[in-house]
């Protein structure tokens, strides 16, 4: 049997990059715009851009939240956010009002332009644009032995996710001061990159979790 990815179509993201670079890799790729899509998934990506209020308010139109929800949450199925789609499994973000997915507990929070120590300003360039260093701190299914050195990534983004607890930062990057570039628990992760934009890391990244059902 082939294998296969659902990519989440809300409205937001690179779909067709995903898509290219799982036709190479040899998996069948579904775009969900359809909760029965969405129950049929073997694992799942929701990609997004924009902002914080601007992505959940879409995705809660969309019709395909409550499917989500009982797909990966009861139903346990492998579920990657990228990017803002990461940043919506949080409970709340500094950029707007709206309540996250909750789905891994945590902040979303705007880097600091300010020493917190001297408040002096920093030479900290927002957003955070360009290719910069992952860094793994817990075992994950996205990552193998061979992928014990640091990673380059590509990034594009003014808010970092912060998650509760520390168990569920499974990578991070510094930008003034280290954030949480990974984040995982059980089987719900995000990254805060973009894989699809990041050449053979991006590709391994992305080919294990499709690999983990």
């Amino acid at each position: 049997m082939r294998r296969e990815v659902t990519l989440v179509d809300y409205g937001l993201g690179n779909l067709r990059a995903f898509q290219n670079i799982y036709a190479r890799l040899n998996f069948h790729v579904k775009i969900a715009t359809s909760p029965k899509i969405i129950q049929e998934a073997k694992v799942l990506i929701l990609p997004g851009v924009g902002s914080f209020d601007w992505a959940i308010n879409k995705l809660n139109s969309s019709g395909l939240r409550a499917a989500l929800e009982d797909k990966v949450i009861d139903h346990q199925t492998p579920f990657l956010g990228v990017c803002v789609g990461m940043q919506l499994l949080a409970d709340s973000s500094e950029e707007g009002v709206m309540r996250g997915l909750g789905w891994i507990p945590g902040k979303v929070k705007k880097f600091s332009t300010k020493n917190q120590i001297t408040e002096s300003t920093h030479d900290l360039i927002l957003p955070h644009m360009g290719w910069n260093t992952v860094k793994l701190c817990q075992p994950s299914s996205l990552y193998g032995e061979e992928d014990k050195d640091p990673q380059k990534y590509y990034f594009l983004h003014s808010y970092y996710f912060e998650p509760s607890s520390p168990d569920h930062a499974l990578a991070t990057t510094d930008y003034g001061a280290p954030f949480a570039s990974v984040v995982g628990k059980k089987n719900v992760y995000g990254v805060q990159f973009h894989p699809e934009k990041s050449h053979r890391w991006g590709i391994g990244l992305l080919k294990k979790f499709a690999e983990i059902c």
